[in-house]
């Protein structure tokens, strides 16, 4: 009898552990676990999105980052299709997505090393922000060192295969329609859109850790995770 009522008060306080454990809020947080965890996750997130990204078929087979002809170049694409300009204006496109594959991971250092220059405090806002708060340090952060690691090797892509020659033909032929592009240069524009994509890709990944600490890769982001959880 002994025995079992020992047992018993064991589980309860094991069931009990459980629940406070999973119960914890921002402000029980310790300043190093709150810092840990964070970077933890963003590295998992920055990982995922250059990997996810920097393969081919990254950029042009999702429609969430997929690199479409600039304004309204864009929007008259389907007219110039029609017009019989359909291999033009999908070898430009396959060209820009390419470039953006290709330059990817170039981003991993820069992001990693954003990471690990992050302080309690940014961690401490990061974590009282809002969904997206993580990604938007980041994106700060680290925008710039990677914009200028990228142009480069999207201008030597877009060199290569002659992108500036396509992106002006079609763009001539979209200027008859009244299709202003208004780019100044094709490997800015497609530098700036692989930029954006990245972004977007790891506020995704920050999102859904958010909803579902489950699927952070340590136990310590998963307990900073969880602890935003209502």
């Amino acid at each position: 009898m002994l025995r079992r009522t020992a047992t018993l008060i064991t589980f309860c306080a094991t069931v009990l552990l459980a629940s406070q454990a999973s119960a914890l809020s921002l402000a029980d947080l310790s300043q190093a676990d709150a810092n840990g965890g964070l970077k933890d996750a963003l590295s998992q997130g920055a990982q995922i999105a250059v990997k996810q990204l920097g393969t081919p078929g990254g950029f042009s087979n999702d429609p969430q980052v997929r690199i479409e002809l600039p304004g309204k170049l864009g929007k008259a694409s389907k007219l110039l299709k029609q017009f019989g300009l359909g291999p033009q204006v999908e070898a430009l496109e396959t060209g820009m997505n390419s470039a953006a594959e290709a330059a990817m991971p170039q981003a991993q250092a820069i992001l990693v090393d954003a990471v690990k220059h992050m302080t309690v405090a940014d961690a401490k806002g990061i974590l009282a922000g809002g969904k997206d708060s993580a990604t938007q340090y980041l994106d700060k952060s680290s925008r710039e060192q990677i914009r200028a690691k990228f142009l480069p090797i999207i201008k030597q892509n877009t060199d290569r295969i002659g992108l500036a020659q396509k992106f002006n033909a079609v763009a001539g032929q979209a200027a008859t329609l009244g299709a202003d592009p208004k780019v100044s240069s094709i490997e800015g524009y497609v530098t700036d859109k692989a930029l954006d994509g990245l972004f977007k890709v790891i506020a995704g990944q920050e999102q859904a850790l958010r909803e579902n600490p489950t699927g952070a890769a340590t136990s310590l982001a998963k307990k900073v995770f969880g602890s935003l959880k209502p």
